[in-house]
């Protein structure tokens, strides 16, 4: 690295003769003009010249990233969620072309032709073809269910090379490809095999989550399928982005960030929708936790008066909340293999972390768990589904600003169920849930929390001021500060609140004279502190404009509307 790093620090110094001295016996030939520049952008012509990042990083590619033969051997363990000694399974391992075909699709590319899309990913196992029939499951799809499931022919199979893209007839595992006419069929990502016991390939995680939302509209309501239509295309062309239809109408685009939204709002209006639009402001996701269990045993009656349940809400704690939402824990794994984890880890009882834990929510994958701690109550069988539902439908939508919940536990403790199984319906036990759901969250000190990115700002020494200036007035908290070895930059880690990131490019930049660059990703969620019942609080404030914005009663609900007494 010393030659590398001698180079860079002679462009950016601007130390002449030893530059020069090392481009002639590197035998990199800079023009005229390039020899004029200065600083960075020297040292970006010569790096590009010298040690050209295309050319570099495949060559790293080649050398230290294994085979998909030797990788394969390993990786199919994590990757496939069936079991390792299935056919499917084991012709991963073998990377067999003869195999039955296993392949991920985990990216949707645009194709010239106006919303159509090549479905592209990696073959895994066996040879995708022409004219092939296959199953086209979705990443909700379970085995032995129609839920998520096609079964259709692919049309053509194509070699995507950067720019180009070849039409051929086969392609074996240990490639990538991209398949067309099963565009729609496939949201996003999913797994498409022939082999009618096959399991899906696990979704990918990513560290970001979506949580700054922009509500769009058309200017003209006769373009209202344009737009529709639009965001379909955009939600199938990114990964990250979730468009959804709010209970008011609203259709709302949730991205990274203010510039992924941006980015997503552009493409939407000039390639996908084909009309203009109009954007609200952006707004930040929330969420809704607890910090202690309920004070009090909380009880809920069918509209019948014939069933009552009794619960509890705890708070999850931050360590397995992260576990679950990286995918460490989930409703796929085997209850003993779970109960195991649960006990050895987070010291959970071991009949409630395996079959007596229900639920994960929301969409099954969700940081909230619902857990059966009754003790000989009968009939907890039958109305388990509908507990589930009601579950997963309080989790999206809390009590305080029905913004989704995080890292709550709820604990059922008794049944009073009546006898006959028609007065204890869905119809009856749904409703009784979602307000026994609601009642324990509002005995639990709940709590609001915010996202939070970790952001990188590099600069000069010398403005560092105007960065403390800015961070002080948008919340922000320095974590640490080191200097870049070998330039005369330092870079600042800070956390900065979502809420407070609009317009902190330009305002710090305006602060430091152009010279500060700052780079945002989301990091975690922070627990606004102060309570949502104390007047004038940061929380409360929060929860009077969310609720005001989507057209929700003032206040938060008085504990009576949930909680019944005997």
């Amino acid at each position: 690295m010393d030659p590398v790093i001698k180079l860079a620090n002679a462009c950016v110094e601007g130390n002449k003769p030893v530059y020069e001295k090392m481009l002639e016996s590197l035998q990199v030939n800079l023009t005229q003009e390039e020899q004029q520049l200065t600083g960075k952008h020297l040292l970006k012509t010569v790096f590009a010249k010298w040690l050209n990042a295309a050319d570099t990083i495949l060559e790293m590619m080649v050398v230290h990233l294994p085979s998909p033969k030797q990788a394969q051997v390993y990786r199919t363990a994590y990757l496939y969620q069936g079991p390792q000694d299935d056919p499917c399974a084991m012709s991963m391992k073998a990377c067999d072309p003869k195999g039955p075909l296993m392949m991920y699709v985990s990216k949707m590319v645009p194709t010239t032709d106006r919303g159509r899309f090549f479905a592209f990913g990696r073959v895994f196992s066996g040879t995708v073809a022409t004219g092939q029939k296959v199953r086209i499951m979705g990443p909700n799809y379970i085995l032995g269910k129609k839920d998520d499931l096609y079964e259709k022919a692919i049309q053509r199979t194509v070699l995507m090379m950067g720019r180009t893209v070849e039409y051929i007839p086969d392609v074996p595992c240990g490639n990538t490809v991209g398949l067309v006419g099963v565009d729609q069929y496939i949201m996003k990502t999913g797994t498409i095999s022939d082999h009618p016991e096959a399991h899906t390939i696990r979704s990918m995680k990513y560290s970001v989550s979506p949580v700054v939302r922009v509500a769009v509209n058309c200017k003209n309501p006769g373009d209202l399928p344009k737009l529709v239509d639009g965001l379909k295309k955009l939600s199938k062309s990114d990964p990250l982005v979730v468009c959804s239809i709010e209970e008011n109408g609203q259709n709302v685009i949730a991205g990274c960030g203010e510039l992924h939204v941006e980015i997503c709002l552009k493409d939407l209006e000039e390639d996908y929708a084909n009309c203009p639009i109009v954007k609200s402001d952006p707004i930040v996701s929330f969420k809704e936790t607890v910090l202690e269990e309920s004070n009090v045993m909380c009880m809920s009656k069918s509209p019948n008066k014939h069933n009552r349940v009794y619960a509890k809400a705890l708070p999850l704690g931050e360590e397995l909340t992260v576990d679950i939402e990286k995918g460490n824990i989930s409703s796929r794994d085997d209850p003993k293999e779970r109960a195991k984890y649960l006990s050895d880890k987070y010291n959970w009882d071991k009949t409630e972390a395996g079959t007596k834990l229900w639920n994960f929510a929301p969409d099954n994958i969700g940081p909230n768990l619902l857990v059966d701690a009754t003790k000989g109550v009968q009939y907890m069988s039958e109305i388990r589904d509908s507990m589930q539902a009601a579950w997963q439908w309080v989790a999206k939508e809390g009590a305080l600003t029905e913004e989704a919940m995080r890292g709550i536990r709820l604990n059922l403790y008794d049944c009073v169920l009546h006898a006959d199984a028609i007065h204890r319906g869905g119809g009856q036990i749904i409703p009784t849930a979602r307000r026994l759901f609601y009642a324990c969250e509002l005995t639990a000190e709940p709590r609001l929390q915010e996202p939070i990115f970790l952001c990188e700002i590099t600069a000069p020494m010398e403005v560092m001021g105007g960065i403390y200036n800015c961070l002080n007035q948008r919340r922000g908290t320095i974590v640490e500060e080191e200097q870049v070895i070998g330039t005369p930059l330092n870079l600042v880690r800070c956390y900065l609140p979502v809420s407070e990131s609009f317009g902190f490019t330009a305002h710090l930049r305006g602060l430091t004279q152009g010279q500060a660059f700052p780079q945002c990703v989301f990091d975690h969620w922070q627990t606004i502190t102060g309570s949502p019942f104390e007047a004038g609080s940061k929380s409360q404030d929060i929860i009077f404009k969310i609720r005001q914005r989507k057209g929700l009663k003032e206040g938060i609900p008085p504990l009576d509307d949930y909680l019944d007494k005997l």
